[in-house]
């Protein structure tokens, strides 16, 4: 639908990118962020930071950090406005240099002073928003004007483009209908790859029955959705012995992707005479309005989040000193806008720690030069201390149980439960797992493997490992209602 420059920009030289994104953060800071946001602008004279000596992504770390903390305020309605860009006629006259005013003096007598007040109004104006919640408990929206819809339709179809789409294959989408990023980036790149396709909005929508009757109608080479719940579909479809030969690609959002489940999801679609199935994760958060993707890889491997070093510039920071680390390096995940309207942000932290951190080698498997973010990713919220006796507690990252029970084949679907004993709030916490085995698993010997390997990788024991049927199980992770499954449930009382 739009002129994107896509297909050059992938492939330009390492400088010649840098170039790239030198130039357009120079531009964007000093002809929108600055003259037009209030809370950069303020940030930016508080801290004496001339916006015209911000020349390249290294000079970034002259500015300040930004992140959710921004939006846990008493006054967190108008600090969320304090980020949209709001032009006025004063501060584009204060700002723009002589030869973008002279072009708008130009626009307004040969095209009327009214169309050039729509043009700026349709480039600027929020249009439509999406939501966030999490660490801030509460939903925080983020706008998007006309500007961003368009840059929503581009990165959803340069997604659709890095999975090598034939433009007469159909799209199911089973992303949740929710006023969040997943869902409307399935559906704006689905219409500017011009290819048919079919939001369902998941089981919340018309049900797991419904999804997978449109499995069967529209026969799409490609299914998207959250990982869980794609998986319930599809073997809930093989469990009627229904086959879904067409299916090509799987593309996964909104939670991570293992290869254990990329395999198990790979094992199952060729039970169902899908062969050469190709599993693909992506990575998005609200704050960015984007999203980004692995490429199709022989054996499915992790090949990286592909970036669009056009749209964003990524940092990673060691998360306590805030310092950047090397090319590669582990690290928390810092975000720059470099193209928006609506609501922008800049060295905004995203809370999300990245083993392997970025990679600026062209793609071994697509040759793609822009950087690539690892697939290895992590909520440094999930990082929690969990106090499993009165006197001595244990680190544990949530993540190592994801890792843990997913390598065990004889596991159909699990859930971890924290809890404190007796529901009393002083008393230790409790540690158990819901566990629903796939075929005639040996229950005795898989409890004793769990228990050690939960020791060895956390240093801590279930309190107890319960057998369920997959029906209760489905109805414990809310598969077929929630947004995500229910994979860990803290159930401690919060202080």
């Amino acid at each position: 639908m739009y002129n994107d420059p896509w297909k050059n920009i992938a492939r330009l030289s390492r400088p010649e990118l840098a170039g790239l994104q030198n130039k357009k953060l120079h531009h964007f800071i000093n002809r929108y962020l600055y003259p037009f946001s209030t809370y950069y602008r303020n940030l930016f004279d508080k801290n004496k930071i001339d916006p015209r000596g911000i020349k390249t992504v290294g000079d970034l770390r002259r500015i300040p950090f930004s992140s959710k903390k921004n939006f846990i305020t008493p006054d967190a309605e108008n600090q969320i406005k304090d980020f949209i860009l709001r032009p006025d006629a004063e501060k584009i006259r204060n700002s723009w240099p002589p030869s973008e005013l002279l072009k708008l003096k130009a626009k307004e007598v040969f095209r009327g002073k009214e169309a050039v007040k729509a043009e700026l109004t349709a480039e600027f104006r929020p249009v439509f928003m999406t939501f966030t919640t999490g660490t801030t408990s509460h939903p925080v929206s983020y706008f998007y004007s006309k500007y961003d819809i368009r840059n929503l339709y581009v990165s959803g179809g340069r997604m659709l483009s890095l999975f090598d789409l034939d433009p007469a294959e159909r799209i199911l989408n089973m992303f949740p209908f929710a006023p969040h990023l997943a869902f409307w980036q399935v559906v704006f790149g689905g219409l500017d790859a011009g290819v048919l396709n079919l939001s369902t909005g998941g089981g919340k929508a018309i049900g797991t029955d419904g999804n997978i009757r449109a499995l069967q109608k529209m026969r799409p080479a490609m299914v998207l959705g959250v990982p869980g719940y794609v998986y319930h579909v599809l073997r809930e479809a093989a469990a009627r012995n229904i086959k879904m030969p067409n299916i090509k690609k799987v593309i996964l959002g909104a939670a991570k992707v293992t290869d254990i489940y990329k395999a198990n999801l790979v094992e199952l679609l060729r039970s169902m005479g899908a062969g050469g199935v190709r599993v693909m994760g992506t990575y998005g958060f609200t704050e960015a309005r984007a999203a980004w993707a692995e490429c199709p890889a022989e054996g499915n491997v992790s090949t990286g989040y592909h970036l669009y070093p056009d749209k964003e510039v990524f940092e990673v920071i060691d998360p306590e000193t805030g310092e950047p680390v090397g090319e590669g390096g582990d690290g928390e995940l810092v975000y720059s806008s470099i193209d928006s309207r609506g609501s922008s942000m800049i060295r905004f932290r995203t809370g999300d720690f990245v083993k392997g951190g970025i990679t600026y080698d062209p793609c071994p498997h697509c040759g793609r030069t822009v950087a690539r973010i690892s697939t290895d990713i992590t909520r440094l919220s999930d990082i929690k201390d969990m106090q499993l006796t009165k006197v001595k507690g244990s680190l544990v990252n949530f993540n190592h149980f994801v890792s843990i029970l997913s390598e065990f084949k004889e596991v159909e679907e699990w859930q971890v439960e924290v809890s404190k004993k007796d529901d009393d709030p002083f008393e230790i916490d409790q540690l158990m797992i819901y566990i629903t085995t796939r075929g005639d698993a040996d229950k005795n010997s898989l409890t004793q493997e769990i228990r050690k390997r939960f020791l060895t990788a956390t240093e801590i024991s279930p309190n107890d490992i319960k057998y369920i049927p997959l029906d209760e199980m489905v109805k414990r992770l809310e598969l077929e209602t929630a947004n995500k499954e229910r994979r860990v449930l803290d159930r401690r009382p919060k202080e």
